[in-house]
């Protein structure tokens, strides 16, 4: 069956909804830049700081709390588009308000924005893999989380230095965004990935789950087809989920207690709770802040 799957699609698929997870990395790290350009415009005391550095989180909880629900009803590709719009909102929010208070409604919307495609974006892909590929696609969306981090501070050092090369643009507001207020311009960079987020969306199709969950399965088989290249196969896979559809049962607290699914939420709980005592998230906001009280001057801080 492996050579008759069409895997170069099945890669489209799972990069196009990765991208939400590039959205999260960047939304997530481009803040730590900002801080302490923020805090001098605005006058920030210390919880204010701490306020606008972890506002966004309040956003995600509620993104989290309704990306199901979302999913559900309005379909997984829909509910990225939705998360899409979300992010461009936010980042055109940030670069262009006028006072605190909308800096953190901004960055609140952000927020939802990555709640909402923190689930359905994994969610999409798993549900369009095969099944022998399946981990290894759904690990795409953290590395892009990753690669979102990364690209996050990359830019923050790019729109840094230039602002501090000395050059002046001709349009006021451009000038504004990225020289005097070089914090806007990386805020306002995500509008880019979270456009070309929406815009490739629109190229994918809805997963064939969903569909055969809301009784679409011309849909479906069609989908399915595509990332087979068997009618055959499509047929099988769409037989296969009904079946598990079919026989799935309402979930009960008393599984959990079971020996080996009682084991393995244990390990998982445990390491989720030491990924955040680490401290790597005092890390991926304050790193530069943390740098330059060491010494190091705001382009070296975002550098290293």
């Amino acid at each position: 069956m492996k050579s008759t799957i069409n895997f170069g699609y099945l890669i489209f698929l799972s990069v196009v909804a990765a991208l939400g997870g590039f959205l999260f990395g960047y939304d997530t790290a481009v803040i730590s830049g900002t801080i302490a350009r923020v805090t001098q415009l605005f006058q920030l005391d210390t919880l204010q700081q701490g306020w606008y550095v972890g506002c966004a989180l309040v956003g995600s909880i509620v993104g989290v709390l309704f990306a199901g629900i979302l999913s559900d009803k309005l379909g997984r590709k829909l509910t990225m588009v939705i998360s899409a719009v979300l992010f461009s909102t936010s980042a055109l929010g940030c670069a262009l308000c006028a006072d605190f208070s909308q800096l953190v409604i901004y960055r609140i919307i952000g927020g939802v924005g990555i709640g909402v495609v923190s689930i359905v974006s994994p969610l999409y892909i798993s549900e369009v893999s095969v099944a022998q590929y399946r981990g290894r696609l759904v690990s795409l969306y953290q590395l892009a989380v990753t690669v979102g981090f990364l690209g996050a501070y990359l830019i923050n050092y790019q729109l840094l230095a230039w602002a501090e090369s000395g050059t002046q643009l001709s349009v006021d507001w451009l000038n504004k965004v990225f020289i005097t207020e070089v914090w806007r311009g990386m805020l306002g960079m995500e509008t880019l990935p979270a456009i070309l987020f929406f815009i490739i969306i629109f190229f994918i199709p809805e997963s064939p789950r969903w569909l055969i969950v809301r009784g679409k399965d011309l849909k479906a088989v069609n989908i399915l087809e595509r990332i087979y290249n068997s009618i055959t196969e499509a047929k099988s896979q769409l037989k296969e989920t009904k079946s598990v559809l079919t026989s799935e049962t309402r979930s009960e607290w008393s599984l959990l207690m079971k020996p080996g699914i009682f084991k393995a939420v244990i390990i998982g709980v445990c390491i989720a709770i030491l990924g955040q005592f680490m401290g790597v998230n005092a890390v991926l906001y304050y790193g530069p802040s943390i740098f330059e009280n060491a010494g190091l001057s705001g382009g070296d801080s975002l550098f290293y």
